[in-house]
């Protein structure tokens, strides 16, 4: 299944409190399980007024399913060609 980047503009998001934190994941996980077919979220991260999110899906028009049914910005769907790290270098 392809994995896709997600930039969501949420100004104020560094500031969100952990229950705020916690109930923006409930309503996440309540609108993976809605959507009737595979997905998978992997993780968010908060960096100033953006959440970025790395999802599995079968396409971009899934992603954007997700946030309309969470109620979630969707600013940017970008699907990852590659995924590189430190160990990268001693491949090969």
């Amino acid at each position: 299944m392809p994995t896709y980047l997600i930039e969501r503009n949420i100004p104020g998001a560094k500031s969100l409190s952990a229950t705020e934190l916690q109930e923006i994941s409930a309503k996440s996980n309540a609108a993976v399980a809605g959507l009737g077919q595979p997905y998978t979220w992997i993780t968010s991260y908060v960096a100033g007024d953006k959440f970025y999110c790395v999802h599995e899906a079968q396409s971009a028009d899934v992603i954007i399913q997700h946030g309309k049914d969470g109620g979630f910005p969707v600013n940017s769907v970008t699907e990852v060609s590659a995924v590189i790290g430190p160990q990268t270098a001693q491949r090969g």
